[in-house]
């Protein structure tokens, strides 16, 4: 009876630990998470206007944003101070920048994400509708890394150059 016991012991400590590994949520939720997020966000006004304290939870303090360098909020945007800042940058670009349609294509890390955008230039008051693959590293429940690729870079940025008025 007493090597029924024991091996009763580490039976629960084993699920004790399978239940905290499992506590953590999954990238797809915390991503899914930050987008209903920022959608309030962007509901209640965006940058200038709406709190980054709603979205900040969900990113890690030293995250790391890369755009493409030609597009009018390119470079890397650094940390929940960077963040906001391109959220800044991305609505003095857009005055509208709405993901119609997203598709998972992989729930693991990094994840990668299609999104479908529809969007119009606050300079140039043209609309464009594009495809964004974006992959997403969420690393201990934070969001750490995100890099997104334009299908055209050129078409983004020619659609945001007041040159073309």
């Amino acid at each position: 009876m007493p090597s029924d016991y024991r091996r009763t012991a580490v039976d629960r400590s084993s699920i004790l630990i399978d239940m905290t590994e499992s506590c953590e949520p999954r990238p797809r939720v915390v991503l899914e998470r930050m987008y209903q997020a920022e959608a309030e966000y962007l509901a209640a006004g965006g940058p200038g206007a709406a709190s980054f304290t709603t979205l900040a939870p969900f990113f890690d303090p030293d995250v790391r944003l890369w755009q493409a360098d030609a597009l009018p909020y390119g470079g890397l945007w650094r940390g929940h101070d960077g963040i906001e800042q391109f959220f800044l940058a991305m609505s003095a670009t857009w005055d509208r920048f709405e993901m119609a349609e997203q598709t998972f294509l992989s729930e693991v890390d990094p994840l990668v994400v299609l999104t479908h955008v529809n969007a119009r230039s606050r300079v140039t008051g043209r609309e464009l509708s594009f495809p964004i693959l974006q992959t997403i590293t969420v690393t201990e429940g934070l969001i750490t890394e995100v890099r997104p690729f334009y299908w055209d870079t050129a078409a983004v940025a020619d659609a945001c150059s007041a040159a073309d008025r």
